[in-house]
This record gives C-alpha cells, sequence and structure tokens, in this order.
C-alpha cells in the first residue's frame, strides 16, 4: 500500500511540473506585463535607479525559481509557494509607488499556479488567502489603508478571471498528460502484442516441421518393415525398389526439413547471433547465385533479440529480391552500430524498379514486409532505385541496450 502511495504522489508531482512548463509562455508574458507596469509607474513618480537595479533583480530570481520549477517533479510545493510569495513581497516594497502593479499583477499570476499545482480545493484556497494576506501587508504597509480597499477592488476581478482561465487551462493540460500517457501504454501493449505475435509465428513453424519429419520418419519406418518383410520372404528386387523410393523419400524430408530450420534459424533472442546470422545469410545467398556480396559490419556489442530476429529477416529478404529480381552483378552489405542506433545499408547494381509502383502491383509482398519489419524496430527505412542503375535500401533502427533480451 505504501508503495503504491508513493507512485501516486510522485505521478502526481511529475504532472505538476508538467503543467508548470506547459504554462511557461503565458506566464513570462504576465510577468513581463507586470515588470513594465512597475517600473513605469516607479518612473512617473520618482525614478529610483538602484531600487529598479534591485528590483530587476528580484524578479529575474522569481522568473529563474519558476523556470527551475517547471519541467520538474515539485518535491515541496508549499516551499515554493511560500518562498515565491514572500519574493514578491520584497520585491513591491522595494518600488514603493510602483509596488501596486507588482503586487496585483504577480500575487494574481501565483493564484493561477495554484489552481495548476494543487488539486484540492481547500489547498488552492489556502495558498490564495495567504497571497492575499500578503498583498493587503504590502499595499497597507506602502500605500495606506484608503488605496488598499481601491486596489483590492481592481485585484479581486482579475483573481476570478485569472482563476478561471487556469482551471479551464490546467485541465486541458492534464487531460493532453493523461492522453500522451495512454497513447504510450498503448505502444507499449502494441509491442508486447508484436513480440507475441512472432513468438506464436514460430511456435506455428515448429509445429510444422516437428510435423514434416514426423510424417517423414513414419513414412520411413513403414518402408523399412515393409523391406524387411520382403527380404525375409527372399524378394530381394522389390526390396532394392522399396530402398531406393526410402531413399527418395529421405531427401524430400531432409529437404523439407532444412527448409523449416532456415526459418527457424534464430530459435530465440539471447541465443541468436547476429554477425553469424549475417554471414551464414551472405555466404548462402553467394553460393546460390554467383553475385559476389561485399560485407562491412562494426558492431559494438550485442544487439537486442527483435533487432536481431528482425533484422536478419530484413537482410534475408534484401538479398532474395536481389537474387530474384535484380539481375545484379554486385551487392553490397553494411552494417554499422553508432550512438545507440544500427545502419542497415544494402545495395546493387542491377537493373532496378520505380518504388512507386510497388504499391499499385502485386507481387511485392517482400518489400512490404520489410517496411513491416522495420515499422516494429521503430525504425525507418529509405528505399532508392532507378531503372538500369540499381537500388540501395537504408535503414536506421534505435537501439535500447536490454531491451527484448
Amino acid at each position: 500500500m505504501s508503495d503504491m502511495s508513493a507512485i501516486k504522489i510522485a505521478n502526481e508531482e511529475r504532472d505538476d511540473a508538467n503543467q508548470l512548463y506547459a504554462a511557461r509562455a503565458p506566464v513570462m508574458i504576465w510577468v513581463a506585463i507586470t515588470y513594465a507596469t512597475t517600473l513605469v509607474l516607479q518612473f512617473i513618480s520618482r525614478p529610483l535607479l538602484v531600487h529598479t537595479i534591485i528590483y530587476t533583480c528580484f524578479i529575474a530570481i522569481h522568473i529563474m525559481l519558476y523556470w527551475r520549477m517547471s519541467g520538474r517533479p515539485l518535491q515541496k510545493t508549499w516551499v515554493y509557494i511560500a518562498a515565491q510569495g514572500i519574493l514578491v513581497f520584497v520585491s513591491g516594497c522595494i518600488m514603493p509607488d510602483g509596488c501596486p502593479a507588482t503586487f496585483i499583477g504577480l500575487y494574481t499570476l501565483l493564484i493561477g499556479q495554484s489552481v495548476g499545482v494543487y488539486y484540492r480545493i481547500g489547498k488552492i484556497l489556502l495558498s490564495s488567502l495567504f497571497f492575499l494576506f500578503l498583498f493587503c501587508l504590502g499595499v497597507f504597509w506602502m500605500q495606506g489603508i484608503w488605496n488598499l480597499s481601491l486596489f483590492l477592488l481592481i485585484m479581486l476581478p482579475l483573481v476570478v478571471s485569472v482563476a478561471g482561465y487556469a482551471i479551464l487551462f490546467f485541465r486541458q493540460v492534464r487531460a493532453r498528460i493523461r492522453t500522451q500517457a495512454f497513447l504510450k501504454d498503448l505502444e507499449v501493449a502494441h509491442q508486447k502484442v508484436e513480440q507475441l505475435t512472432v513468438a506464436n509465428e514460430r511456435q506455428r513453424m515448429a509445429r510444422d516441421l516437428h510435423d514434416t519429419l514426423a510424417q517423414g520418419l513414419v513414412g520411413l519406418i513403414m518402408q523399412l518393415e515393409a523391406v524387411d518383410a520382403h527380404m525375409s520372404s527372399g524378394n530381394y528386387k522389390k526390396s532394392q525398389a522399396i530402398v531406393m523410393q526410402a531413399m527418395e523419400r529421405v531427401r524430400e524430408t531432409l529437404a523439407e526439413a532444412r527448409l523449416a530450420i532456415d526459418n527457424l534459424r534464430l530459435k530465440g533472442a539471447q541465443d541468436a547471433d547476429f554477425s553469424g546470422a549475417v554471414d551464414h545469410e551472405v555466404h548462402r545467398f553467394q553460393s546460390a547465385t554467383g553475385i559476389p556480396c561485399f560485407v562491412q559490419m562494426k558492431l559494438t556489442g550485442a544487439l537486442p533479440g527483435l533487432i536481431v530476429e528482425h533484422g536478419h529477416r530484413i537482410i534475408s529478404e534484401c538479398l532474395t529480391n536481389i537474387a530474384r529480381h535484380a539481375k545484379a552483378k554486385h551487392a553490397w552489405l553494411t552494417i554499422e552500430e553508432r550512438n545507440n542506433r544500427l545502419y542497415i545499408e544494402i545495395k546493387d547494381d542491377g537493373t532496378g524498379f520505380d518504388p512507386r509502383m510497388t504499391e499499385k502491383k502485386a507481387g511485392h509482398y517482400g518489400l512490404l514486409g520489410i517496411h513491416e519489419r522495420v515499422r516494429v524496430l521503430r525504425g525507418v527505412i529509405d528505399v532508392e532505385s532507378r531503372l538500369q542503375e540499381g537500388t540501395t535500401v537504408q535503414i536506421e533502427v534505435p537501439i535500447h541496450k536490454g531491451e527484448y533480451l
């Protein structure tokens, strides 16, 4: 229970800071108007250069304190409220003839801020009463009782207006923060669904592999039993014919098993070797096509499992496309890890194609699959191809160490 309470308090403090951060622009404009009005009133009455410099320093401290607190979790909001209230009081007292503008402007602003940082009406009223008390004390001290009543008539409607605006503004900010949190949770859930989908597909292929081997071995056992029966009866020609059939069946089963094993080569993220898988894929490509493929690979460490799996399959599909469609004489593969990002480039000097036509024509499911895998990895892909000039596929994927392992 205590852990949940601590998490809730931390979330509320973070939301408070986010709301202050969202209000930076209007707050800065309000402070600037208040500052300018105070200086004008003071200079009209009697210019005080030293007081103006000190007042400017206090206003700068007020702004820096607000700027520092906005965007960060507020550990003790009441300390911020009290410090700002006292700072405004001292600032106003420095400018004897311009203090009404400072008191009215900045205390009204602080009341509006209290709406944003407090969720309970009791705390908002308490902080508002604190600011009104400092306002009355400052005006009474600097201007007298008669001016206090006049400035109260000016301030109270302004406080109501600003508080109403603050309620609407921070309500929108809170709604936006909740929406962003929901979207982030939705993205995390979507990534988990993607991982589960990949795992389910792997399990399905594993079952297919099992069924293929099982059926092949069962058929082989039956043929061997038939051979044994014919040999026992002395029918060697029939036995030899069955043996030949069994050998052919074994070859077919072995070919099917190898194909399934190739599809399941990356059995798990923990055991996957990206460099080895890429080298094996390039070797298979060169052996099957005779097209030389020049590889440059610079990896600084182990990659997350999801990147290993999808990255390998992306490279495999690109090389397959080169073998089937490009009619290339050479191929180049560059893999580089830098600044927590993985860069993959596959290039050929083949016939090329028009990327704009891939969405309008059938038979480009491989390229669509590559785009889908890049999207799962939250990366970006760029396909450049020109007729008779070859094709270049560039992929950039963020690396989050320890994720998807």
